[in-house]
């Protein structure tokens, strides 16, 4: 890999975000307390710096790491990457298995000790949505041609507004790569499979599949912070390469602290 591609260093929130800790990292990647601050907070990792040269990146992560923070270089052509993902519509559980097939009947088995992580999180989109409302308008055209006699008519008035759609999703990793096995959305599975036990809400449905993936994958870690409502929604493609690249930076810091990967 070229030398002079952009790497981005991550890092993982630190449980005690002190005064003195905010200005030593403000110290090491150049930026203003008050900046680094609104870096170092929240609860999944995140990007803090950029830089042109593998070289400073790794210095810049040995001095982050002499701090007591847990940080990543990651190659942003790395970032960037987002490959296709076996998107699971039903599945069938089974002892210590789990069988998925996807809308084109393709499958795919796997046994419980190949998932490493559980990714559960929640995109919100903001769509816009047009309404129709029928309104009356006086008509002075048809009022003049009935010789005065006032004329209303009915139109219909449209009005575009934006809606927040939300949909939960999991992915499940194995132990070898940061990009998931397998994909499941909310909204775009057919839960008959889970038989006598379906629901009638989807997102109650989504549950119970969680719930058994933990059980039939016990070794596997489970992360849900990305399950929290965001405050600010955004265009769907949008929305989901910026749920795409923190899903690969949880994994990557999972991966890193775990003892399974060395530093990117």
């Amino acid at each position: 890999m070229a030398d002079y591609e952009v790497m981005h260093i991550a890092v993982a929130p630190p449980a005690n975000l002190d005064e003195n800790l905010v200005r030593s990292v403000a110290t090491v990647i150049n930026k203003s307390p008050s900046y680094t601050r609104l870096l170092l907070t929240g609860e999944v990792p995140k990007v803090i710096a950029h830089y042109d040269s593998i070289q400073i990146a790794e210095s810049i992560i040995q001095n982050l790491r002499d701090l007591g923070l847990v940080a990543i270089a990651c190659r942003d052509s790395e970032l960037r990457q987002f490959p296709q993902t076996f998107k699971a519509q039903n599945l069938e559980f089974r002892e210590k298995e789990v069988l998925f097939r996807d809308s084109a009947g393709r499958e795919k088995r796997i046994v419980e000790n190949n998932v490493f992580l559980i990714l559960v999180g929640r995109i919100e989109t903001s769509v816009a949505v047009e309404t129709t409302k029928p309104k009356t308008k006086f008509s002075l055209t048809r009022t003049l041609l009935m010789g005065g006699v006032p004329i209303w008519r009915r139109v219909d008035e449209k009005t575009n507004t934006q809606s927040i759609q939300a949909e939960y999703f999991a992915k499940l990793y194995d132990r070898e790569s940061p990009v998931p096995g397998v994909g499941i959305l909310q909204h775009h599975m057919n839960y008959s499979f889970l038989g006598a036990k379906v629901a009638v809400s989807s997102f109650a449905n989504f549950g119970t599949i969680v719930r058994r993936l933990r059980e039939v994958f016990p070794q596997a870690i489970f992360d849900n912070r990305l399950a929290k409502p965001s405050l600010l929604a955004t265009s769907s493609s949008q929305a989901w390469e910026d749920i795409e690249r923190k899903c690969k930076l949880i994994y990557l810091f999972h991966a890193v602290t775990s003892g399974r990967l060395g530093n990117p």
